[in-house]
């Protein structure tokens, strides 16, 4: 029978090294051609909007999608999984956590590609849902000691790095501004809803990584045309998807100053069909979007954990 996981199933099976796996494989797996990924489709009423991403696994035997609804009272996920062969429903999955560790995962397997093996400070813009899975995927992949945190709201911000801190047992302090979030720092992680650059170019060391991740609509800009000019590689999850979403690209490619053939996707430097970070001093970057095939994955691992521990709740159709 399918099962229903809810947020409280998936809360006991999922992990963050169960995200770095699923996400690290989806990317290989796509390279290679045997993975399906569909750039998200939105509808947008006044009201609310519905998000739909969908794909397919071939060595998971998995087809499915992620759909989305975003309104004032906030998000709702849910993923729908079906076996490719057969077609019969596998699960039904609430996808909030699910989709955070994900989100955080694909910054954490960029940053173990194109970070330096020895990063250990880490800045952060944003102390929301989201940050909490990008810190925790720096510490998994880097020797990260200490994350600078910047963001709007001063107690959020504190009440966040106090959390952190004890979660992750490193030094995570609240930022008095931007460009102490950037000096000094060999991971920078962008992931807001800004409209506008978080920072100034000069501010970034050499041999930075940065991971850019709220930019995902064509009015968030997180990163300046400069910034974007100064990296090698600028790497992106899917060209497809980045080409539809990516706003702190778009300009540069606009323009001509960049161009899609010099953008490699994560996954084709992961099987090393493309060069990543070949010099310590390079400023790398990582424009995050999401995929399909990353929650497909990571979805059919939890649903594997669930099974094994006898979770969730039997639904009656789908069969």
């Amino acid at each position: 029978m399918p099962l229903f996981l809810s947020e409280n199933d998936v809360r006991q099976v999922a992990t963050m090294s169960l995200a770095l796996e699923a996400v690290e494989m989806s990317l290989r797996e796509q390279a290679f051609g045997r993975a399906v990924n569909i750039p998200r489709e939105r509808t947008r009423l006044q009201k609310g909007a519905l998000h739909l991403l969908q794909g397919a696994v071939d060595c998971l035997d998995i087809i499915g999608f992620k759909a989305y609804t975003s309104t004032r009272e906030g998000n709702r996920f849910l993923i729908h999984l079906y076996n490719a062969a057969s077609g019969k429903l596998e699960a039904i999955i609430e996808a909030n956590l699910l989709g955070m560790l994900r989100t955080g995962a694909a910054s954490g397997i960029a940053s173990r590609y194109l970070g330096r093996p020895e990063a250990n400070v880490a800045g952060m813009f944003g102390a929301g849902w989201q940050a909490r899975g990008q810190l925790a995927a720096l510490c998994q992949v880097r020797p990260i000691q200490r994350a600078k945190v910047f963001a709007r709201d001063r107690q959020r911000l504190e009440e966040f790095c106090r959390e952190q801190s004890r979660q992750l047992g490193i030094e995570v302090i609240p930022a008095a501004n931007a460009e102490e979030v950037v000096c000094g720092s060999d991971i920078v992680t962008t992931v807001t809803t800004s409209a506008t650059p978080l920072f100034d170019s000069d501010w970034l060391d050499p041999g930075c990584h940065i991971n850019a991740v709220g930019s995902n609509a064509l009015i968030r800009t997180e990163i300046d045309e400069k910034t974007v000019r100064r990296c090698d590689p600028v790497v992106v999850d899917a060209r497809d998807v980045a080409a539809r979403e990516c706003g702190d690209l778009l300009p540069p490619l606009e323009k001509g100053r960049i161009r899609w053939t010099q953008i490699p996707e994560l996954g084709e430097i992961i099987v090393g069909r493309l060069p990543g970070r070949t010099s310590p001093t390079q400023i790398t970057l990582f424009e995050s979007h999401g995929m399909a095939i990353q929650d497909l994955a990571l979805a059919a691992y939890v649903l594997q954990r669930a099974k094994t521990q006898k979770l969730g709740t039997e639904l009656p159709f789908g069969v």
